[in-house]
């Protein structure tokens, strides 16, 4: 068996990638391979000489459990990445040598992301990886995570950040790369869009990263963020930068940094053991102060997931209804090329995504009212800005409001919002304020690009990068 990890989410050209490394065999090699249509090996080492490392145990002694929270400490291996490697998201895949007598195991999988020496020079678009959510939801193979038989670091010390903690140092798994990323890459990659990637770390670190750019993505499923990440997005906004949100569930939770920004920490309401450690949970966003943070997330998006839904059936879209957005305001220059009509020339209005699942599985929304043609408005009740303008609106029915039930057959919405008036919806939508924020509002607009299922979604993700590149725009 072979697994690693590596020790940053990302590195520069000419700087060096480290990974750690645990194998049974005496020998193993590395094979990196790019994130384009499909993954093309790019380079590769020779044998280098292994050993086996052990995971740290569980806190808690749960046998087959490891330890999520501290880093893992394997050997070390460095690997210079050369001028020759175009920026991307990469895989390191980890091959050990078969042992006499024996099979050959099945290779490893690492993501890691290769940022330009300069950043801003090959494009004015910058992706940002969502990779403090990853490390969140990563349980490896010993399956322990913030999820997952999660670590609680407990409030006593003055100072100190307090709740589930997660390790960034430890093997890690594919889901996430492989449900929005991947497709979404092949997607930018067949219709020939250079963007330039880093991840959530770097621009935690480095807020004025962004100043360079005219476009930042956020893609697919991106819960949690550090309040110096958003501080900084919300200023490149206010600076005039613009933003496109092609996901949901977006900016969720906070979290604090910690062992020298290699592990973090979110004060959450998930079940430690068969209690919850703390509550209210103080890292949501939303959540009026002194309970949470009292920075609801749609006075960036313009939407939330208080206002949206998720459909329990996690990692399938067989049991989950087929949901697009129906047109609001086509002659917008969203719509621009797509032929698609709101009803207010007569006859009923389009649907955005009809016939395939674009809506979920999770989804945000933005509190709205109704006028007298029946056209949703959002009201800014929630804390989404004043000039935020839904672009396409898709009811959730049935729902249950009760989150944590968990019930099949009906859109799972959080209930702990007192007072929301309008029915749960999620709602595509854009605003400007210095900058220019567009929403899709659903995880699932990277699926159904990456599998070209839409000809109108994807005619759309062409207006909004096109547009909202522009020096300018």
């Amino acid at each position: 068996m072979i697994q690693g990890y590596a020790a940053r989410d990302s590195v520069a050209v000419g700087e060096s990638l480290w990974l750690h490394v645990s194998c049974d065999s005496s020998r193993f090699r590395v094979d990196f391979l790019r994130q384009g249509e499909t993954l093309v090996r790019v380079g590769g080492s020779g044998w280098l000489e292994g050993c086996a490392a052990t995971a740290p145990t569980h806190p808690d002694g749960t046998r087959g459990r490891a330890d999520p929270a501290v880093d893992w400490a394997w050997p070390g291996y460095e690997f210079v990445v050369t001028a020759d490697w175009k920026p991307g998201i990469y895989v390191a895949e980890l091959h050990e040598a078969a042992a006499s007598g024996h099979r050959v195991t099945i290779p490893d999988r690492q993501v890691f992301i290769v940022r330009p020496r300069y950043p801003g020079t090959l494009s004015p678009i910058l992706y940002k990886v969502a990779t403090f959510t990853g490390h969140a939801y990563n349980a490896s193979d010993r399956g322990s995570s913030l999820y997952e038989k999660p670590v609680y670091v407990a409030h006593g010390v003055a100072g100190r950040p307090f709740g589930h903690k997660v390790s960034m140092r430890r093997p890690g798994d594919l889901r996430h790369f492989a449900a929005w990323d991947a497709p979404f890459v092949g997607w930018l990659e067949r219709n020939g869009y250079d963007v330039e990637f880093c991840a959530d770390l770097d621009v935690h670190e480095d807020p004025q990263l962004l100043d360079v750019y005219r476009l930042v993505l956020s893609v697919g499923h991106d819960e949690y963020w550090s309040e110096r990440m958003r501080n900084g997005v919300e200023a490149f906004v206010r600076g005039g930068g613009n933003v496109a949100f092609l996901g949901a569930n977006t900016c969720w939770w906070r979290i604090h940094l910690t062992d020298e920004n290699t592990a973090f920490v979110s004060d959450t309401d998930h079940l430690v053991g068969d209690a919850f450690p703390h509550l209210p949970a103080t890292d949501q966003w939303w959540t009026p102060k002194p309970d949470g943070v009292g920075r609801p997330e749609n006075s960036l998006t313009g939407v939330s997931f208080r206002n949206g839904g998720v459909w329990p059936y996690w990692y399938t879209d067989d049991d989950r209804p087929v949901l697009g957005f129906t047109v609001q305001h086509a002659a917008h220059w969203v719509y621009e090329g797509t032929g698609l009509r709101d009803g207010s020339g007569g006859g009923c209005a389009d649907v955005l995504g009809a016939g395939v699942a674009l809506v979920g599985y999770e989804c945000d929304g933005s509190a709205y009212d109704r006028d007298q043609r029946g056209v949703a408005r959002a009201n800014g009740r929630d804390g989404s800005p004043g000039s935020f303008l839904i672009l396409g609106i898709a009811v959730l029915d049935p729902i249950d409001a009760d989150f944590y039930a968990q019930r099949p057959g009906a859109w799972l919405c959080t209930s702990r919002e007192v007072g929301l008036v309008s029915p749960r919806a999620a709602t595509m939508g854009i605003y400007t304020a210095g900058g220019t924020v567009f929403c899709a509002a659903t995880t699932n607009w990277p699926v159904i690009l990456g599998q070209d299922a839409d000809a109108n979604v994807a005619r759309i993700t062409r207006n909004v990068l096109n547009r909202l590149a522009l020096r300018g725009a």
